[in-house]
């Protein structure tokens, strides 16, 4: 049952959004007898030394329609405030059991009294009995204690320091600009540089050898280093692709059984100098044999007549051949730049992760997440806001997205004494954010009671199965001027598919001008920071307008 203007009427069904249900059941709360409520205050001590904490808790006995408001700020004087902990509800019968815990100090010694203490429920007041505290002196042993100057202060300058950031982005910066110094090396020198032909090379490599004057000065070992290098590598790309990687043993073994095949035109001599070089070269690079001189440039005669035969040796490629060598040299560069591709990805996905790393290290996880991955309220509260008058009289607010107007049935008797009621709507209570506006219009004059309704939002949320509902009231006044009672606080909804409880904080407006009622709540997921930004963007925005009509 609920009274307009002393007439009574019966509840009725009402479909449409959250919001507006909400709105309805505040507006026509009905006042009902409730039982007596009971307050008391204690204290853990009533002696203390000076600094030290007095544990002050008050408790009230309550019905679970009342909304019970407790002291805050410097209601405590002469002690002073150090915290004020959450309301710990407790339910038994029916009825509610709050709890109110504060932390009160006292720097002066003294005997002090803690005033009496008012308690607000249901707009009625209630006040606890007062408290005798003394504070005592805390007595310092000074022939115990040393005691010292005080010094005087110093002026420490912060100076300037470049954030860790700079630091992270220089490192990658200077990896990136390695990596491609080396590509781009690489790929230059491939194109100034391109690779002689097999015989053209060896005869390269031994002018080379000529050149360079280590058997002036007695490297041996170097030198039949890279003497069996040439001859190895001209062996390795015209006629067998392991010369390189092969014994000596297995490559003797090897032309041997090309000559007796027919396949390569050498003679025994040919192989066997080719072998006694290489031996000499073995011996020279593992048992650090040192031949003399003249038979180091014996052999450096003999490898150029060994490079001879075996150019010599080969037949003339057939066309099939020419065809298979071309059909191989372009699956060489076909592997080479699959290579490079690789390579490139690679250290593209090493600066990735070198630059993900360092803006996590910097920023943190979860603005790089929100940031690169998406958040849908970030993206609401980055985006471009509208803002746009609802309802009569009419609300001005500015929100992300444009309200949409939600459809609700009401009952015929109420219609009769009602211009007109709208509701607009955005998101829902599964949603990290979730907004309505809701405004009704009365015909002639109604006497609306604005705390009456403020009163009952405690049932209302809990009728809509909200738990854990911790309610606060202020006063609250618009840019404009419209004055209003703030309703906030936070509450648990359950997900009706999973069950899980979402913790949720909520806000809500009143206001009752020129005839009307008007309501803005905003309800949103407390562990989002976005959807607690845009709610406050939100709240601030509120207008109600034609206020001087």
């Amino acid at each position: 049952m609920f009274k307009i203007n002393d007439k009574t009427y019966s509840k009725f069904n009402i479909s449409g959004g959250l919001g507006f249900l909400f709105f309805i059941s505040l507006l026509f709360s009905y006042s009902g007898a409730s039982a007596q409520s009971k307050v008391s205050a204690s204290i853990d001590s009533t002696s203390i030394k000076i600094g030290e904490q007095i544990k002050y808790k008050i408790e009230v006995a309550s019905n679970p329609e009342d909304l019970v408001v407790f002291p805050e700020g410097e209601t405590f004087s002469p002690l002073e405030l150090v915290e004020s902990l959450e309301i710990d509800t407790l339910r038994k019968n029916g009825n509610y059991r709050l709890l109110k815990e504060y932390f009160l100090t006292k720097f002066d010694s003294g005997k002090y009294v803690i005033p009496s203490q008012e308690v607000l429920i249901k707009s009625k007041s209630y006040y606890t009995d007062s408290i005798a505290v003394e504070v005592n002196d805390v007595i310092v042993d000074t022939t115990k204690q040393k005691l010292y100057p005080i010094k005087p202060s110093v002026d420490v300058s912060a100076g300037f320091s470049i954030p860790d950031w700079v630091w992270w982005l220089l490192g990658i910066f200077l990896i990136a600009g390695i990596v491609a110094f080396l590509i781009i090396r690489k790929k230059k020198k491939d194109a100034l540089e391109p690779e002689l032909p097999p015989y053209e090379e060896a005869m390269a490599e031994l002018q080379k050898l000529d050149n360079s004057h280590l058997l002036e000065n007695r490297e041996i070992k170097e030198y039949y280093s890279q003497l069996s290098f040439a001859v190895r590598k001209y062996l390795d790309r015209k006629i067998y692709d392991h010369g390189l990687e092969r014994t000596t043993n297995e490559l003797i073994l090897y032309l041997r059984a090309q000559k007796d095949a027919g396949k390569l035109k050498l003679t025994d001599g040919t192989i066997s100098d080719f072998e006694r070089i290489l031996q000499r070269a073995d011996l020279a690079k593992f048992a650090r044999s040192k031949p003399d001189v003249i038979t180091a440039k014996e052999d450096r005669s003999k490898t150029q007549h060994i490079i001879d035969d075996l150019r010599a040796s080969v037949p003339e490629p057939t066309q099939e051949e020419l065809l298979r060598d071309e059909a191989f040299i372009a699956e060489q560069a076909r592997k080479r730049k699959k290579r490079r591709i690789i390579i490139g990805i690679v250290a593209g996905v090493v600066i990735i992760i070198f630059g993900v790393t360092a803006l996590i290290a910097t920023k943190g996880y979860t603005y790089v997440k929100d940031t690169y991955l998406g958040h849908p309220t970030k993206e609401l509260l980055e985006g471009e806001w509208i803002r746009s008058e609802y309802g009569n009289p009419a609300v001005a607010v500015t929100t992300p997205k444009v309200l949409v107007r939600g459809e609700i049935e009401m009952p015929r008797d109420v219609q009769q004494m009602m211009v007109g009621s709208e509701t607009f709507i955005y998101g829902s209570l599964l949603s990290n954010y979730y907004t309505t506006l809701s405004t009704i219009k009365f015909k002639g004059e109604v006497k609306f009671d604005l705390q009456k309704a403020v009163d009952g939002i405690y049932t209302n949320l809990e009728g809509q199965g909200a738990r854990n509902i911790v309610m606060k009231q202020e006063d609250f006044t618009t840019l404009n001027g419209a004055k209003g009672l703030k309703v906030f606080g936070t509450l648990d909804a359950e997900n009706p598919v999973t069950g899980e409880s979402i913790p949720n904080e909520y806000v809500i407006l009143n206001f009752a001008e020129k005839g009307g009622f008007e309501q803005i709540m905003v309800i949103y997921n407390e562990n989002d920071q976005y959807a607690k930004e845009i709610s406050e963007r939100i709240i601030n925005s509120v207008e109600i307008n034609n206020l001087d009509e």
